[in-house]
């Protein structure tokens, strides 16, 4: 169990953001899957009806710079002539059942929980946007009601425009 919760957690470093899609580069599904990455592409290009564009793309130069830049365990990929294939939660659970070995089935579990968790914490985080949002438009209102005391207590506290007249009687001299 401990091994699990370590693994999912260097499963969870590992994903990351391309196209506005969480996804996994083909070096770290190598890697996870106990394969070389050559080997995973062979499969992945046997079988290549398994993997339409919504479970697995190619990235552009400016996408394989940017994920080098920002990944530092990927600093292998600088180098490399080929542009890495970036795999979503479907493409990485499709690998297992291509690669069909004990490692990539027992992995493909783990990296399955992992976008669970993701998912999870992604909704967690609407939440609480959502929550916070409403809290500042209550904190707006309170704060025009606010506004309009102070406007009354200054309303109040202000002289009235014209002179008052004195009260009592006056006697004609």
């Amino acid at each position: 169990m401990n091994q699990q919760i370590i693994m999912l957690g260097s499963i969870e470093q590992k994903i990351f953001t391309v196209r506005n899609i969480k996804v996994m580069i083909d070096a770290d599904l190598a890697e996870i899957y106990g394969v070389s990455t050559k080997r995973l592409n062979e499969q992945v290009k046997r079988n290549k009806e398994r993997f339409p564009e919504d479970f697995m793309f190619q990235l552009t130069k400016e996408e394989k710079i940017e994920v080098v830049a920002n990944c530092d365990h990927l600093e292998k990929l600088k180098f490399s002539t080929s542009l890495p294939y970036a795999f979503t939660e479907h493409g990485a659970i499709m690998l297992a059942s291509v690669l069909n070995t004990p490692i990539a089935v027992q992995t493909s579990i783990l990296i399955v929980r992992a976008f669970i968790k993701l998912r999870e914490i992604m909704s967690t985080h609407k939440e609480l946007v959502y929550k916070l949002n409403e809290l500042e438009s209550k904190f707006e209102k309170h704060d025009k009601d606010i506004q309009l005391i102070f406007e009354a207590i200054r309303q109040l506290m202000m002289p009235p425009d014209k002179p008052k007249r004195k009260i009592g009687f006056i006697a004609d001299e």
